[in-house]
């Protein structure tokens, strides 16, 4: 049975647990002048979370408030729609203008107190009576779907920022500390036997499941230009998180997916800060998604979001391929010298799919083209996201091609990893965001392929790697293939996690 349908059920066989959990709730933490605006409040939030928890089955736990709150303006007007409006007016500004006009008796402290007592009191021992009766069934029920918490609205949203908060703002001063500073570039020349600096771009997607890619056996051609290239396609990746926010900072840090939390990202230096530390890799991150999430802190940061930076926008929409204007300058400036260049896509990011590419990319017809996905038929959402793979395989390609003409008298490479994959109706679900533990594998499957030029080639074996490009990898490799590539050493470094290292010719 869908898990949707089980939450339905069972909020209908609880709603009288609820009945009595929310009084006890509110009357615990209300006061008369507090009352009110707290009750206020929590209706409006919950009909916003109501809204995307219906239209687009997404969750609200911590790392999707994290998301949110990470979320630029033009991704925010994205999910605007009349369905919201609603959504919010019935829900949320009805009730609470019947609230505001109900009139609060003014009581005593001593009567408040006794009254409050009363409230809480019988509403605990309701609680109290009704578990006891039912816990046989819904202790066990409640032990094996444990994710049905997630639907619970509003307390699992209330419970999510307190945990949000908490991770947040409530460890003091961030205090980020160092690492690989013992880091330095073993190869005088870069990797291997190679004489010409390193030149690599790192492109970091968005959305872009791996099931979409005609390079992994999709029936569409979704990579017409990219199956031109000689290119390693991995068919096996998955990611650290199912949100930016949450995958972004992960892939570039030292910790596996396992390991890392919000706190120990912002509070440790990441791969971008070791390749910093040699003083030879020269960096620069250039975002057309929302920010770098923290990574590019320490490092040039250049925000192609607008077009006062990106020059080549429709509207508001500014195109990934904007961020390759001007590079040749900066590789000009730092002639001789390693570098590592960031390009962060807006990609497939959803749902307004249509947005992502211009119109001579829309191959696919006909197109949802309305960011109410529910409204548009399956396969519409499927022709309007496939239209912005077909353009993430041309921006790719285009990346590809600068870098080709530096390939003589440098060791060129591109790296293309998605920071999450996306789901487009399956089971009800839209977008992304889902808990990991139970995150359909549309969200957590990633699209990752890498090329390498001629002097790169001469120091990794592609046959080599092409034998077990099919091999399980995720975002914990990247960190330490991104050492490995420009010849790091340092005590961070794992060789068994560098995806390149079977492949050198040492």
């Amino acid at each position: 049975m869908d898990l949707q349908v089980i939450a339905l059920f069972i909020s209908y066989q609880l709603h009288w647990f609820w009945y009595f959990f929310s009084p006890f709730f509110f009357t615990l933490l209300s006061a008369r002048l507090i009352l009110k605006p707290l009750l206020i409040i929590t209706l409006i939030i919950s009909s916003f979370a109501a809204y995307f928890m219906d239209t687009y089955s997404v969750v609200i736990d911590s790392e999707m408030i994290r998301n949110a709150m990470q979320t630029n303006l033009n991704e925010s007007l994205d999910l605007f729609s009349w369905k919201l409006v609603v959504y919010v007016l019935l829900l949320g500004a009805v009730p609470s203008l019947i609230i505001y006009k109900i009139k609060i008796e003014k009581r005593g402290f001593k009567q408040e107190l006794i009254a409050k007592t009363k409230a809480l009191g019988f509403s605990l021992l309701v609680i109290v009576v009704l578990l006891l009766s039912f816990s046989k069934f819904y202790t066990s029920f409640f032990r094996e779907h444990k994710p049905l918490r997630y639907h619970v609205n509003p307390i699992y949203w209330i419970y999510s920022i307190g945990k949000y908060t908490n991770a947040t703002f409530n460890s003091g001063p961030i205090i980020v500390k160092p690492l690989g500073e013992d880091a330095k570039i073993i190869h005088e020349g870069g990797l291997g036997k190679a004489e010409g600096p390193e030149l690599v771009i790192m492109v970091v997607g968005e959305a872009a499941r791996a099931d979409r890619f005609s390079l992994n056996g999709y029936e569409r051609e979704t990579n017409p230009l990219l199956k031109k290239e000689d290119i390693i396609n991995f068919s096996d990746v998955h990611s650290c998180g199912t949100t930016t926010a949450q995958s972004v900072p992960c892939m570039f840090s030292v910790f596996d997916r396992t390991d890392y939390d919000h706190e120990k990202g912002i509070t440790t230096e990441n791969v971008i800060d070791v390749l910093k530390h040699t003083g030879f890799v020269n960096i620069l991150w250039r975002d057309n998604n929302s920010d770098s999430k923290g990574v590019a802190l320490r490092v040039n940061f250049e925000d192609y979001r607008t077009p006062k930076t990106n020059t080549m926008c429709d509207g508001d929409e500014c195109r990934d391929e904007g961020m390759l204007v001007g590079l040749e300058a900066y590789i000009k400036k730092h002639k001789g010298e390693d570098i590592l260049i960031v390009l962060h896509q807006m990609g497939n990011h959803g749902p307004a799919y249509y947005k992502r590419y211009p119109k001579e990319f829309e191959k696919f017809t006909p197109v949802c083209k309305t960011n109410q996905l529910e409204e548009c038929t399956q396969e519409e959402v499927s022709n309007a996201y496939d239209n912005a793979i077909l353009y993430t395989d041309y921006f790719l390609s285009k990346v590809i091609n600068f870098l080709k003409p530096y390939s003589k008298d440098h060791e060129t490479a591109m790296i293309y990893m998605s920071d999450h994959g996306e789901s487009l109706g399956e089971n009800g679900l839209y977008l992304h965001g889902m808990p990991y533990l139970i995150a359909p594998e549309t969200q957590k499957h990633i699209a990752s392929v890498m090329w390498f030029g001629g002097e790169m080639k001469k120091d990794i074996d592609t046959k080599k790697l092409n034998a077990y490009k099919d091999k399980e990898f995720s975002h914990d490799n990247l960190f330490h293939t991104l050492l490995g590539i420009f010849e790091v050493g340092s005590k961070v470094y794992d060789k068994n996690k560098d995806i390149l290292y079977n492949a050198k010719k040492h």
